[in-house]
């Protein structure tokens, strides 16, 4: 019986795919299953899931600039703003000048936004960071080094995806 060389595939190639795919499956899991628990708490207190996180990282850290919070919570200072601004209206954080430096604009959170905060005892971050605890710290120091080495390759793709966006928005506008 004759094999066509070309129906056989190498299996490195198909075991990489597949243990990648595996890697990606696991890290939308994780993400997928903090957002809905954060969901999940914060509905029950009449937040969005964003804004809970807002008020658990303050929790955690106390006052911080808007530029602080929106790398803690990796988005953009505009997205921010405008989750801040909500929670301004509704009495769950307050913006206060810096007293070392009256430029910098503190997020602060009120006595609601504490008492609020406080009343989560179980987040996604808790979860995380009680899975984390859980591993030894060797792994834990491995898996560090390799997560923000993953994040620099994903932040490079984005800005060069930013970037090509960009060319094209100003070579539309000719």
């Amino acid at each position: 019986m004759a094999h066509d060389s070309h129906s056989v595939q190498s299996p490195a190639p198909r075991s990489r795919k597949g243990e990648v795919d595996r890697i990606v499956e696991t890290i939308l899991y994780l993400y997928a299953e903090s957002r809905r628990v954060t969901k999940t708490e914060a509905r029950e207190r009449g937040l969005t899931g964003p804004q809970l996180s807002v008020l658990k990282i303050l929790e955690a850290t106390g006052d911080l600039s808007l530029t602080e919070l929106s790398e803690r919570m990796s988005a953009k200072n505009s997205t921010i703003t405008g989750i801040v601004d909500r929670m301004e209206r509704d009495g769950l954080v307050l913006r206060d000048r810096s007293s070392a430096d009256r430029r910098v604009v503190l997020i602060r959170a009120t006595d609601k936004g504490r008492e609020l905060a406080r009343s989560v005892k179980v987040g996604a971050m808790e979860l995380l960071t009680g899975a984390l605890a859980a591993l030894d710290e060797k792994d834990r120091q491995e898996l560090r080094r390799i997560v923000l080495e993953l994040a620099e390759h994903v932040r490079s793709e984005v800005d060069k995806r930013d970037g090509a966006r960009q060319s094209a928005d100003e070579e539309g506008e000719d």
